[in-house]
């Protein structure tokens, strides 16, 4: 149940003009926001099932992506403290080689609005290139491998990450200091702000 200031920004996303192919169908703005939050997760935008079923992550790459952070169904989708804002909160579509990317300027509208009314981040999980680039302020050519290999440089606040998806199976075998190193680092810090 969303809260009457969230309802309220809720509103505002689903009649912008921006949003009126998605808000003719019916389809709703898809984040999650929480006053309580800790921990934000900042990706791409929601896949075509979590846009149908309305819940966001909900799919392979969610299952991989809450397994990296060690929590549970229960805290990631009903504790208040992990809260989600994709680069868009709408199904972009399908390209050639996947969904399509987020639309520009939707998160720089949307994000600021959101991130004022959640004053307890301490941490802020970066998923994947358009996340990572847009937050950090990198070049488009920056790889990405290297920003995650280096993620001790952006913390505390920002943690840059891979996507979850199972098309990054290869990536992850040719990076095994990956799963050795960042990711039980990822999982001890986020252990440790979700139950301070």
């Amino acid at each position: 149940m969303l809260k009457p200031a969230y309802e309220t920004i809720n509103q505002k996303i689903y009649n912008d003009s921006q949003n009126i192919a998605y808000t003719q169908k019916k389809i709703k703005p898809l984040y999650y926001a929480d006053p309580k939050a800790k921990i934000l997760i900042i990706g791409q935008a929601p896949g075509k099932r979590a846009q149908d079923t309305h819940i966001i992550w909900n799919d392979p790459s969610g299952v991989r992506l809450r397994q990296w952070l060690g929590v549970s169904d229960e805290v990631f989708y009903h504790s208040g403290k992990i809260a989600v804002l994709p680069m868009d909160f709408y199904f972009p579509g399908k390209g050639k080689s996947g969904d399509l990317p987020p639309r520009k300027g939707f998160a720089a509208k949307w994000h600021p609005i959101l991130l004022e009314t959640m004053p307890n981040i301490q941490l802020t999980l970066l998923v994947g290139s358009y996340a990572v680039k847009r937050y950090l302020h990198l070049k488009g050519s920056t790889k990405l491998t290297d920003v995650v290999r280096n993620y001790q440089n952006y913390m505390p606040e920002y943690f840059p990450i891979v996507h979850p998806s199972p098309r990054n199976q290869i990536w992850m075998a040719k990076n095994p200091w990956f799963a050795d190193e960042v990711l039980p680092e990822l999982k001890k810090r986020t252990k440790l702000i979700l139950e301070d």
